[in-house]
């Protein structure tokens, strides 16, 4: 799957620049580029034990990986898309995979959240 929301990134993201009315960006951390929220430039995760266009992470899983929200306008392009969660909210993905933030990155590209527990992945470009 990796390799599939690779390919996605670098069709919206050229050089490390935010994308054209996108919520995402990349910048270029420890471990390579690496997606980001275009807002505020914290590392975007998927979480393995997730399903196509379903998140499986609610509750503390949610509390320790916050789902990465779309608002009530936001609008689906390409290969980013929009899921509901559970509680009606909504989530952006990327290639039908739902995107997260990690309680435990501080600052802008911070990935401190990669490969924990062998099940989170930041979404690299």
């Amino acid at each position: 799957m990796k390799r599939k929301l690779i390919a996605a990134v670098a069709l919206f993201a050229v050089g490390g620049t935010a994308l054209t009315a996108q919520p995402l960006a990349t910048l270029k951390t420890d471990i390579g580029k690496v997606v980001v929220a275009a807002k505020n430039g914290m590392t975007l995760y998927t979480f393995r034990k997730d399903a196509p266009n379903k998140s499986n992470c609610y509750n503390d899983c949610a509390a320790a990986w916050p789902p990465f929200m779309a608002s009530g306008a936001a609008k689906p392009s390409g290969q980013l898309g929009i899921i509901t969660r559970k509680d009606n909210s909504r989530q952006w993905t990327l290639n039908g995979q739902p995107l997260y933030f990690w309680h435990g990155d501080a600052a802008r590209g911070d990935v401190t959240g990669d490969g924990v527990g062998g099940v989170w992945d930041a979404v690299k470009n």
